[in-house]
């Protein structure tokens, strides 16, 4: 709950005492807590685009699902609870893909590097023995 000030109000008044506190009026806001975050959207594509390592993300989607529930019930804490179960295992099967993807990269170009310094050293004669 918070309160801002508006205006003093007894400024414009005749015969204003200047040793008296001004009158200061607040206005109170009730803002509601934000509503738990099930994570569906990311939970479906760790299901269907990152190659489901190990089931988590059936797990994750799973669990957002149930957070899902839980809101629509009125059960904010559960859902809470859901949501972040299904935030953890998507972020640990983001993590893995990415750790997966950036050594298969790694692989890659390791074995091209490899295969293009096989060929220059073995077998093939380099432009200078021709006599270019």
């Amino acid at each position: 709950m918070e309160s801002y000030p508006l205006q003093d109000t007894r400024e414009g008044l005749q015969g204003h005492n200047a040793s008296a506190p001004p009158l200061v009026q607040y206005t109170t806001v009730n803002m509601g807590a934000e509503p738990p975050k099930d994570h569906i959207i990311w939970s479906l594509i760790t299901l269907f685009y990152c190659g489901n390592p190990c089931c988590l993300g059936l797990a994750a989607f799973i669990f957002s699902i149930k957070s899902r529930d839980r809101k629509v019930v009125g059960d904010l804490e559960g859902a809470r609870h859901y949501g972040a179960t299904a935030r953890c295992l998507n972020i640990i099967v983001t993590a893995m893909v990415v750790t997966l993807v950036v050594i298969a990269v790694i692989v890659v170009v390791v074995q091209v590097k490899q295969a293009v310094n096989s060929r220059h050293n073995y077998g093939f004669p380099s432009s200078n023995t021709w006599g270019y």
